[in-house]
């Protein structure tokens, strides 16, 4: 890996990818189910949504018109101005955290670093930090008292391979109008630590030919984020970054975990399989299964899956956006059931202002899904899929950027177990209000129930088990809004 010297922290793994499928998840994040992310950095500033600082600096496209509009045209005021007025003038990590887990989270995850090469963190290796700029706070750093104080496992995302090469629209100039050939600020030497040297590559995914110092850049970067807040969960946007490099990272990261928890691996890294969905053939890094936690992006499977995996997605976009409408808590819950009846886990990000503040909208969100799982969350924590996911005619499932809204039927379930227990959630409520759970008729794949009850609801209930299905007679009033558990105990 040449003369620079990636140390790897001394433990069990090295970086081959033989040694790093030892790797298993840990009970912590199996038992979990739902955690929530902050996805904030500088980006934020303008409140226009996502991939900004790429954006900005393409002539034509609704964000440079936007830039143009609210701060001036790029040459003169570019991303290197937008990040000093990233103030985070009302972030009170303490009162989100403490929202976050009365909404039924069990982890946080903290963005670090975006492909802006702008770090929410006291970076050790560049000065272009929430530290020195902008802010003038560690992000990271206080979000991780705030997590630990309230019993949330803690996690950070980085996505800084890309940075090189995504960023670096910033050296174009606009070929038409009263700016054509004016070279955008990208192009000034005295911010080549930030912006980087001259070169052509602006693909969208990892850098094409990466020059070997910022393969280092980014491993000094990412084991100085690692090593600073020890995080419970790490997240790369995409594959394992530049082959070996990227498997030394990750290899430092898992010995360093169980050097900080007594010899137990508690380590989650989530990173994306691109291999079957790329088809632009764009440089996304390399996937292996077993050596770490799939991620799909907006998207879901359509089975069970053997290993524990997450779902990583938005309330909106990304970054704040001023502009568009949320999911609504039904969509959240119904999303987050099949999920983790399919073993799988939901990471949601509720989009913050710049200002570190949470609007309306997404705090009504918040709250409704808090309600449900104070009635259902016997249902998600600490379960595992059973024998199916499901049964009814409404399917999920496809994969990464695949999110639309589902219309499920009073004929639809997901399942999940714990115990001598399975619950069938049912998604629908049903006019009639009687329900036939056929996959719960005893025979082969049940034995006779011995109770049924609806979570929530307090009274008895009338129900009927016959070889072909499991009758219930559901209460006049819901127990509440969304989706119901029914609880089948044997």
């Amino acid at each position: 890996m040449g003369e620079f010297e990636y140390k790897i922290q001394d433990g069990p793994f090295q970086s081959s990818w033989e040694s790093l499928q030892k790797y298993e998840c840990p009970q912590w994040f199996r038992d979990a189910k739902f955690g929530i992310w902050a996805h904030w950095g500088p980006q934020a500033v303008p409140e226009a949504g996502d991939w900004y600082a790429r954006q900005m600096y393409i002539e034509g496209h609704p964000q440079y018109e936007y830039h143009l509009k609210n701060y001036g045209h790029p040459s003169k005021f570019g991303y290197k101005d937008i990040v000093k007025l990233w103030k985070a003038e009302r972030f009170d990590p303490d009162a989100l955290v403490k929202l976050y887990k009365e909404a039924g989270a069990k982890y946080f995850v903290a963005l670090a670093v975006h492909h802006d090469n702008f770090d929410c963190w006291d970076s050790t290796h560049h000065k272009w930090n929430s530290v020195n700029i902008g802010p003038g706070k560690d992000i990271v750093g206080m979000f991780r008292e705030a997590t630990l104080k309230h019993g949330l496992r803690f996690g950070v995302t980085e996505h800084l391979e890309r940075a090189y090469s995504w960023f670096n629209t910033n050296k174009g100039s606009d070929k038409e109008g009263p700016y054509a050939g004016i070279p955008y600020d990208g192009n000034d030497p005295k911010f080549e630590d930030f912006y980087f040297e001259a070169h052509d590559d602006t693909s969208r995914a990892y850098p094409i030919n990466p020059p070997e110092w910022w393969k280092q850049q980014w491993y000094m970067r990412i084991k100085d984020l690692v090593e600073k807040y020890q995080p419970d969960l790490l997240y790369t946007d995409g594959g394992i970054p530049f082959g070996e490099v990227g498997r030394a990272m990750l290899a430092n990261y898992y010995n360093n975990n169980i050097k900080w928890n007594g010899g137990k691996l508690e380590a989650v890294y989530n990173i994306k399989d691109w291999r079957n969905n790329n088809a632009e053939k764009l440089n996304r890094g390399e996937y292996q299964n077993g050596v770490a936690v799939l991620d799909l992006e907006r998207g879901v499977v359509d089975d069970i899956l053997p290993k524990p995996w997450q779902t990583d997605t938005c309330l909106g976009n990304w970054y704040y956006n001023k502009f568009i409408d949320y999911k609504t808590a039904e969509m959240v819950v119904h999303m987050l059931v099949d999920i983790v009846s399919k073993n799988g886990n939901l990471l949601l990000n509720f989009p913050l202002r710049a200002d570190g503040t949470l609007d309306d909208k997404a705090l009504k969100e918040l709250k409704n899904i808090g309600k449900w799982m104070s009635v259902n969350g016997e249902a998600i924590y600490g379960t595992r899929p059973w024998k199916s996911f499901g049964e009814g005619p409404t399917q999920s499932g496809g994969g990464m950027f695949k999110e639309e809204k589902i219309h499920y039927t009073a004929s639809d379930f997901r399942f999940t177990q714990k115990e001598n227990s399975v619950y069938a959630i049912l998604m629908a409520w049903p006019e009639s209000g009687e329900i036939c759970i056929k996959s719960l008729g005893y025979g082969t794949q049940t034995g006779r129930a011995k109770s049924v009850e609806l979570l929530g609801y307090n009274g008895q209930l009338k129900w009927e088990q016959k070889a072909d299905g499991l009758s219930v007679w559901l209460p006049d009033e819901k127990p509440c809004d969304i989706a119901w558990a029914i609880k089948v105990s044997y």
